[in-house]
C-alpha cells in the first residue's frame, strides 16, 4: 500500500484502529508473555503454579525475584509500547488528513493511547512519554517522563477520547470503547494519583447514565453467554474458530484463541482431577494462594467463592482427587482456581487445549462501583461510597456496610480483594494504597518492587532512558 494514499476512507481509517485492537489482544495473549500474567502474579492471589522450574519469568515475578532481563516483562513493555505506536501513527496521519470522519478516529485512537499509558505508568513509574512517530533512529532515545507528565497526558487524550467518542448504546462493534467507559477510565486515571473530587465526578457520569450494571449472577461473568455483556466495559476479544491443531498454533505469532486460559487450567498429568465440577485440565499455572481461599471463608462470601476457587476437600466431596507427587504440588496450597476456567463450552477442537475463546474482561462495571466508593470516601462523603459497595455486595449476598471513616476504607479494600481475585487488580491496589510492604513482605517483597524494571533491552537500545 502506497502509504502517502492511505487514510483516505472510514475504511482504511477502521482498519488501522482494528489493527491496535488486536495489538492489545497480542499483548495480553502473547504466547509466554501475556500482560493478564505479569499483572496477578506479584499479589498475594496467585502464585505461578506448574512445576518450579517451568517458565522461570513466571517464577522470578511470582517470587520478587526479576530483574530488567526478565522476557515476560519485556514481553509486555514491547506490546504496549508497539500499541501506542501504531496509535501515533493514526493520529498523526489523521490530524493532516481531509476525512471528514476523522475526529471520531483520532479520539477511538487517542483512548486506546492513553489506556497503555496508564498500564505503563501503573507497572513501571516513569516511562518515555512517546506522543509521535521518531523519523529516524536518532529519534528513537527519549527519557523517562515523570509519572506527573504521563498521567497529563493520559488525561488530555481521555478528555479528546470523551468527546469524540459514540455512547454505548452507538458503539458500531462490541469490542470497541465507549464515551462511557473513557469516563471510568478517567475516573481511575484521577484515583490512583488521588484526585479523589475528580474521580467521584467522572465515575458518578458513568453510574448515572445506566448504560452498565452487574450481571445478575456472578458465576456468568466469565461464560462465553456474557462476553461484552453489561457488566463489561472494556474486554479483549478471542475465538475458537481457527481450529488450532499442534501443528499449525503460531506460537511466535499472534493466535486467535486465548491460549493462557490452557496455561491456567489445573494441572493435569494424574495430579488434578476436575471432571466431576465441569472443568478440564490445564498446564497448572495462576494457581490460589491459601491467602485467599481463606479470605472468601473468612467473610463467608459463599457466592464469589464458588465462581471463584474450589478448597481440595470440596473438590474431593464432589467426586474429584488431588493426587500429589512424591514431592509435592510445586506453590499448591489447597485450592484450585475455577475464575476464567478451562470449560469445555470454551473451546472447539481439533485440539480444545489450543483453541479457547474465552475473552480477558480489562474493565467490569463492579470494578467502577468499587473505585467510585473508594473515591467517594476518600472525598469524606461515606454515604455514597456505603451505596456502591452495597451494590457489589448485594449480589455477593452480603449485609450491607454501614462502617465510616477507617473501617470502610479497610471494607472496600476486602471487597476488592474478593470481588476482582485472579483480574490482575490486587497488587497494584496494595502499592497505590502503601499496603504492599505489610501484605507482601513474608513472599520476598520490598520497596523497590512497588514497579518493575526498565527493560535491559529497552536500556540498551534508548540511551537517554536512564536520564
Amino acid at each position: 500500500i502506497n502509504e502517502d494514499d492511505f487514510l483516505t476512507t472510514d475504511a482504511e481509517a477502521e482498519s488501522v484502529v482494528y489493527g491496535i485492537y488486536d495489538l492489545m489482544a497480542w499483548n495480553y495473549n502473547r504466547p509466554w508473555n501475556s500482560a493478564f500474567f505479569i499483572k496477578v502474579l506479584p499479589g498475594d492471589i496467585a502464585n505461578a503454579g506448574s512445576t518450579i522450574g517451568d517458565q522461570p519469568a513466571f517464577q522470578q515475578i511470582d517470587d520478587f525475584t526479576h530483574v530488567a532481563d526478565n522476557p515476560a516483562i519485556a514481553g509486555v513493555w514491547e506490546g504496549y509500547y508497539k500499541t501506542i505506536g501504531l496509535a501515533n501513527v493514526l493520529i498523526e496521519k489523521l490530524e493532516i488528513s481531509n476525512l471528514a470522519t476523522k475526529d471520531k478516529f483520532i479520539a477511538e485512537a487517542k483512548f486506546l493511547r492513553a489506556f497503555s499509558y496508564l498500564e505503563l505508568v501503573t507497572m513501571f513509574g516513569d516511562v518515555p512519554l512517546r506522543i509521535s512517530t521518531p523519523l529516524s533512529i536518532d529519534d528513537f532515545a527519549l527519557a523517562r517522563s515523570p509519572k506527573s507528565e504521563v498521567y497529563k497526558q493520559i488525561e488530555d487524550d481521555l478528555t479528546v477520547a470523551i468527546s469524540g467518542l459514540p455512547l454505548r448504546s452507538a458503539v458500531a462493534q462490541p469490542f470497541r470503547i465507549s464515551k462511557e467507559a473513557a469516563q471510568a477510565f478517567l475516573g481511575k486515571t484521577y484515583l490512583f494519583q488521588k484526585k479523589y473530587d475528580l474521580a467521584s465526578i467522572e465515575f458518578g457520569k458513568v453510574i448515572l447514565s445506566k448504560a452498565f450494571d452487574l450481571e445478575p449472577n456472578f458465576k456468568d461473568i466469565w461464560s462465553s453467554s456474557t462476553e461484552h455483556g453489561i457488566e463489561s466495559l472494556l474486554e479483549l476479544s478471542f475465538v475458537s474458530t481457527e481450529k488450532y491443531d499442534w501443528g499449525n498454533f503460531p506460537w511466535g505469532g499472534r493466535p486467535e484463541s486465548n491460549i493462557h486460559a490452557q496455561l491456567m487450567g489445573p494441572r493435569g498429568d494424574g495430579v488434578f482431577d476436575v471432571a466431576a465440577i465441569g472443568i478440564t485440565n490445564g498446564w497448572g499455572f495462576n494457581i490460589p494462594t491459601s491467602k485467599i481461599g481463606n479470605a472468601f471463608i473468612a467473610a463467608g462470601d459463599v457466592v464469589r467463592k464458588k465462581a471463584t476457587l474450589i478448597s481440595e476437600a470440596d473438590l474431593i466431596a464432589a467426586g474429584g482427587n488431588v493426587t500429589p507427587p512424591a514431592s509435592g504440588i510445586h506453590d499448591y496450597e489447597g485450592f484450585v482456581r475455577l475464575k476464567y476456567a478451562t470449560n469445555a463450552a470454551d473451546t472447539d477442537g481439533p485440539i480444545n487445549e489450543l483453541n479457547y475463546g474465552i475473552n480477558w474482561r480489562l474493565l467490569r462495571y463492579a470494578d467502577v462501583l468499587l473505585m467510585a466508593a473508594e473515591a467517594y470516601h476518600k472525598n469524606n462523603e461515606d454515604g455514597k461510597a456505603q451505596i456502591e459497595l452495597n451494590k457489589v455486595r448485594l449480589r455477593a449476598g452480603l449485609a450491607d456496610v454501614t462502617a465510616t471513616g477507617d473501617a470502610l476504607f479497610t471494607a472496600i479494600v476486602k471487597e476488592r480483594q474478593l470481588e476482582l481475585a485472579f483480574e490482575g487488580q490486587r497488587f497494584w491496589d496494595l502499592v497505590r494504597w502503601g499496603l504492599a510492604e505489610s501484605e507482601l513482605s513474608s513472599l520476598g517483597y520490598t520497596s523497590k518492587n512497588q514497579v518493575f524494571p526498565i527493560p535491559s533491552n529497552e536500556i540498551s537500545r534508548n540511551n537517554l532512558i536512564n536520564q
